[in-house]
């Protein structure tokens, strides 16, 4: 079991999976979710790991070097937790679309990675490449928004233009919006990824 909370919206929208950064809470992105996308379900779990009492989604080796391995395990333990919640409070697993932020939206994008059901979107703010040497599944008709930092000391420029090519090569729509800031997530990336969200997500149905 994972600690999460859930909050109730319109039946008929696409349920919010929020994922935060290290040391974050299940608390941390509610804002940001009723920024992007008012009305909807929010399933916001926290991270299972501990470094150093800050919770995190996997562990990592270093500053930027992942432990693979967990991730991978880790990435299969929330997809089966989405699973169950679904089951839990009767959203529909298929319309599911993650918000993540830093360490949250690695694994937002590991679940792409692994498995094209997990998510029907997602809108990851400075992701990294959680893994290379994997070939994705097909990711047709998958929707995803990156936030990226011009100047981001952990996620590098080149790093998301590597995580772009790596989605679209597998067929997802991705839109990236540049920041001219660093690893934060700014007020006008959030109302970016709003625009987006409502533009292709509402739309999209």
């Amino acid at each position: 079991m994972m600690k999460h909370l859930f909050k109730q919206g319109k039946k008929e929208l696409p349920t919010l999976l929020l994922l935060h950064g290290t040391g974050g809470t299940e608390e941390d992105l509610v804002p940001l979710a009723e920024l992007i996308a008012p009305g909807h379900s929010i399933l916001s779990v926290r991270g299972n790991v501990s470094e150093n009492g800050m919770p995190r989604y996997f562990k990592r080796l270093a500053e930027g070097v992942f432990d693979e391995a967990d991730l991978i395990e880790r990435t299969h333990e929330l997809n089966a937790f989405i699973d169950e919640s679904s089951e839990k409070y009767d959203f529909e697993r298929n319309n599911v679309i993650a918000i993540g932020y830093s360490n949250g939206a690695n694994i937002a994008a590991s679940l792409l990675f692994h498995d094209a059901k997990a998510l029907k979107g997602a809108v990851l703010h400075h992701p990294m490449v959680p893994l290379r040497h994997l070939e994705l599944p097909n990711l047709k008709q998958k929707r995803i928004f990156i936030g990226a930092g011009e100047n981001d000391p952990i996620c590098s420029p080149q790093e998301t233009k590597e995580l772009l090519e790596m989605f679209s090569h597998a067929g997802a729509e991705v839109t990236v919006h540049w920041e001219s800031a660093g690893h934060q997530l700014t007020r006008s990336e959030a109302e970016k990824a709003a625009e987006w969200f409502k533009k292709t997500i509402r739309t999209a149905g």
